[in-house]
């Protein structure tokens, strides 16, 4: 059974045994990744996301656990990457009109993920005025957590792929297929998973004239970087692949000492690539 949703600004396609048996399961699952999309999307304005970023410097905010999660993810994998991850650069997104604009932007000197305080487990506050972006690692965690979904309702393998995050589990290997970057429509079989996660970064569907500029930055020099590869990180969580995949392909790098730190490896895929 496959079954495609809209969420999440791409297609979500669950994928699992039996059509009859599991469907409220597959439902389910949807309803966790919606759940994740009003928690931490930054569209909305009424989301806890935009909670935090109108009033954490001004009150502590309480959020939901799921977003503490992110949140504290997103500070560990920040630390770790010394700064390439970096949720905090919303507002040079908003400014290149890639996001929407919730709140002026001239007033404020923006701080980063690692101004984010726990205060409490469910309670956060920041040092400075925030615009988050939760784009780049909110989506590989509202795949597991529709993951977690399905093998709560004992389906026994499936995947859930999220526009390129994707996590598969059970035992029944599954092929895993990356885009070939210099013909996006062309797919490349990199091997097959039963269990675990890969997400991908590139710019390959970012058709774009000369003033528009990328929806990838730079957190380090603030800067939008282009490329013309793709990057991909297979890890044990889909959370981990999606905010990865920023530290390589900001980096270049894919053996970036991050990646060993959270059990991942990465794959780069040059745009010349011939099948």
């Amino acid at each position: 059974m496959i079954r495609c949703k809209p969420l999440l600004g791409t297609f979500v396609e669950i994928s699992t045994e039996d059509e009859g048996h599991f469907l409220r399961a597959v439902e389910l699952a949807f309803v966790a990744i919606g759940k994740v999309q009003s928690l931490m999307g930054f569209h909305d304005p009424e989301s806890e996301l935009s909670q935090i970023n109108a009033r954490s410097h001004l009150e502590p905010i309480r959020i939901h656990s799921w977003t503490a999660k992110v949140l504290a993810i997103a500070k560990e994998i920040h630390i770790e990457s010394q700064g390439i991850f970096n949720c905090g650069i919303g507002h040079r997104l908003v400014e290149a009109g890639l996001l929407p604009r919730h709140t002026s932007l001239n007033d404020h000197s923006f701080g980063g993920i690692e101004d984010i305080r726990f205060i409490e487990p469910n309670l956060v506050q920041s040092k400075l005025p925030l615009c988050i972006d939760l784009g780049g690692i909110a989506k590989g965690y509202a795949v597991d957590k529709a993951v977690e979904a399905l093998q709560a309702a004992g389906v026994p393998f499936g995947s859930v792929n999220a526009g390129g995050d994707m996590r598969v589990f059970g035992d029944e290997a599954q092929d895993i297929q990356v885009r070939n970057p210099s013909k996006p429509l062309e797919l490349i079989q990199i091997g097959s998973m039963k269990a675990g996660a890969i997400a991908t970064s590139s710019l390959y569907f970012a058709k774009r004239d000369a003033d528009t500029k990328s929806y990838i930055v730079n957190p380090l020099n603030q800067e939008h970087i282009e490329f013309s590869e793709s990057y991909s990180v297979i890890a044990n969580e889909c959370v981990y692949a999606d905010a990865l995949t920023k530290v390589v392909s900001i980096s270049g790098d894919t053996q970036h000492p991050c990646l060993s730190h959270f059990s991942a490896q990465a794959i780069k895929i040059p745009h010349a690539i011939t099948l």
